[in-house]
């Protein structure tokens, strides 16, 4: 990280010292829910796409936003705001392993102004995260709450790992992502089941963001039936996944948008923004 990155970062993260905590709390309170998850309920939604675009759109409305990529086995989000990936052993590892580490000096500051990422390095091995239980995850979580406005989580969907339990138990609210798969309702009633089994609250797991969407049937009524909300229907751009692709964002790098795509999500982040 360059020195200007640097200046930047500190500039945001330094309402965790002594002197500002106060000011810091009140900037938090604003929003009810600031600890926000994503969790794809089944094959072919891009997380990191919604959740990239998402976190610039709060970003420009002036919330010091930070992602978190818990996709410790396969992380992408750094891909998807063109940030340098950490070395083997630095980054989220980092600060789980140590409540010593200044977590400053692991989130890395993206070119988008107020929009922050820590992430897991690509060269970690798996191995290295099995240690890991709720209260490391806790800990990381709760700093990072106290830290910024407000925080995005790229949840895996893989029950067993504490990495999907332990950012479902600290999330405010959260969203199931998925797109038309006859299996998305069954999948998201047996995740929040396991869930509610070990004794983490699942009613803030109710709403899903429909995304990659291209027209086929589906019978969205049994999703409602079963309890869950849609809170946002988002179509398959293929300008948004080729921009992905060359490390930029949708909404911010291409001159013509698809204005449903940018309702939908515009939809999702005037929520949470205004909540």
């Amino acid at each position: 990280m360059d020195r200007k990155s640097q200046v930047g970062l500190k500039s945001i993260l330094r309402k965790i010292s002594s002197k500002e905590l106060l000011s810091a709390e009140a900037q938090h309170n604003k929003l009810m829910y600031s600890v926000i998850g994503f969790m794809p309920a089944c094959d072919f939604v891009d997380n990191a796409m919604l959740i990239s675009n998402l976190g610039y759109l709060l970003s420009q409305k002036g919330l010091n936003t930070c992602i978190l990529d818990m996709k410790v086995f396969y992380p992408n989000l750094y891909q998807y705001l063109d940030v340098e990936p950490h070395t083997k052993g630095n980054g989220f590892i980092k600060v789980l392993k140590s409540d010593n580490i200044d977590i400053r000096n692991e989130i890395q500051q993206t070119k988008y102004k107020k929009l922050f990422l820590l992430s897991p390095s690509p060269q970690d091995l798996f191995e290295e995260y099995f240690e890991f239980d709720f209260e490391q995850i806790d800990r990381v979580i709760t700093t990072l709450k106290q830290t910024f406005d407000i925080v995005l989580i790229d949840i895996p969907n893989n029950p067993p790992l504490e990495f999907c339990l332990g950012a479902m138990k600290n999330c405010h609210a959260g969203f199931f992502t998925a797109t038309e798969r006859i299996e998305v309702t069954t999948n998201m009633i047996k995740l929040l089941d396991y869930a509610n089994s070990v004794g983490i609250s699942t009613a803030k797991f109710t709403s899903v963001i429909f995304m990659n969407l291209q027209d086929i049937e589906f019978d969205y009524q049994v999703v409602k039936d079963s309890g869950f909300q849609i809170a946002a229907a988002l179509p398959l751009v293929k300008s948004a996944v080729a921009e992905a692709n060359e490390g930029k964002l949708y909404l911010k790098d291409t001159p013509i948008l698809n204005k449903y795509f940018v309702k939908e999500i515009h939809r999702v982040a005037d929520w949470l923004a205004e909540q």
